[in-house]
């Protein structure tokens, strides 16, 4: 292991990313990077500030389409100097009041091939459009939406969110109270987005942070390994793509 392989490695661990994502774009053995993480005590993320959890109760639906996850993540926009994560105190002085940018996100619970919509709010209208959009999406690659699972924001109770549905012959569930581990997979898309998209680099403006966003959503659909489904991205879970992506 030379040098510069070991740097290259604690490059993409410091944008907290792990042995598979790290193998992927350095083109070295998962074993390698395990190995090289586990002798420096970094072989888990966040293991020394993160409080202990209970076990996961993992699950996946048999078919794309079976249930389909949706969440929204608020997103404080960037000013001058592309925010406080990297421009420091004065950074963030200067971006107060910026507003808020509300990430409204899809993903297919069998496959993981996801959708987002960038918006100004979190209304009921604009919920369900991006329901509506969402639902043609999927169809556009062969899957049809049976269920929907969200949280318990009243957005996704109002009447045009359930008469949509309703026209749409889809199912609702929401989660449990105080468990959002319930939508557990858009959660952790959402963090996956945050740490890859949003927060991977100084950014110069928010304009410049949102004309990213359409390459990174596309990579990690069609040419990102996911864990959670062996190492493959998850167009290869697609019908009718037969493994075939790139």
């Amino acid at each position: 292991m030379s040098p510069r392989d070991i740097r290259r490695i604690w490059r993409r661990r410091r944008l907290r990313e792990g042995p598979l994502t790290i193998s992927w774009h350095t083109g070295l053995a998962r074993s390698t990077i395990y190995a090289v993480l586990a002798r420096n005590g970094q072989s888990r993320l966040c293991d020394l500030d993160r409080a202990p959890r209970p076990p996961a109760v993992r699950y996946e639906h048999p078919h794309p389409g079976d249930l389909l996850h949706i969440d929204v993540k608020k997103l404080g926009r960037l000013g001058e100097g592309g925010g406080w994560r990297f421009g420091g105190r004065e950074s963030k002085k200067r971006n107060r009041g910026g507003g808020w940018d509300f990430l409204h996100v899809a993903v297919d619970d069998h496959s993981r091939l996801a959708y987002i919509e960038v918006h100004a709010d979190e209304t009921a209208r604009t919920v369900a459009g991006f329901t509506e959009r969402a639902i043609s999406f999927y169809a556009e690659h062969g899957i049809t939406v049976r269920r929907v699972i969200t949280d318990n924001a009243l957005a996704y109770s109002s009447l045009l969110q359930r008469a949509l549905l309703t026209a749409h012959g889809i199912g609702r569930i929401h989660t449990r109270p105080y468990r959002p581990q319930t939508n557990g997979k858009a959660e952790r898309f959402i963090r996956t987005l945050i740490n890859s998209w949003a927060y991977t680099k100084p950014y110069d403006s928010n304009e410049e942070r949102l004309a990213a966003l359409p390459r990174w959503i596309f990579n990690y659909n069609h040419r990102r390994p996911h864990g959670g489904i062996g190492g493959l991205p998850p167009i290869s879970r697609v019908p009718g793509v037969n493994n075939v992506y790139g």
